[in-house]
């Protein structure tokens, strides 16, 4: 089974509100092959929400307590982002996922990429909170641009 980023799958669940949609991952869903999943909502966020970036480092920096992720505005939402990123687990173990694909440059899901914490557009190399943990418990975790992989 795969676990997969509601937003790939055509759901509005981004922080704008919008998606993500992909054609082949919500066949996927379509074909029983994978389940979908909002870290963020499962955290407890609506949408629309804010835009919340990492500040101080990535998501690892997170779960070892030495960064935070905060809105734009300012507000730390950190505890809301580690309690979607534990959900998002507990449900790759439920339904044993062998491979988890996440939204890009998110917070949550980045795999590969995260945006810097400055609110500019800026990107760095790192993990988003969800896809820190999920990566350090041992699942196979991609982003969207990595299909062609599956």
């Amino acid at each position: 089974m795969i676990l997969v980023s509601s937003c790939l799958a055509g759901i509005e669940c981004r922080y704008d509100g919008k998606h993500s949609y992909i054609e082949k991952i919500n066949k996927l869903v379509e074909e029983n092959k994978a389940m979908i999943v909002c870290p963020e909502l499962l955290g407890g966020f609506q949408t629309p929400r804010e835009p919340a970036e990492i500040k101080g480092g990535t998501g690892e920096d997170v779960l070892n307590g030495d960064a935070v992720i905060l809105t734009k505005s300012g507000e730390d939402v950190t505890d809301l982002y580690i309690k979607g990123a534990y959900k998002t687990l507990e449900i790759a173990r439920q339904i044993q996922a062998d491979t988890v694909i996440l939204k890009e440059n998110s917070p949550s899901c980045g795999s590969s990429n995260i945006y810097n914490g400055s609110f500019s557009g800026q990107k760095i190399a790192g993990n988003g909170i969800t896809a820190a943990l999920l990566k350090k418990e041992g699942f196979r975790v991609m982003s969207e641009h990595q299909l062609d992989e599956l």
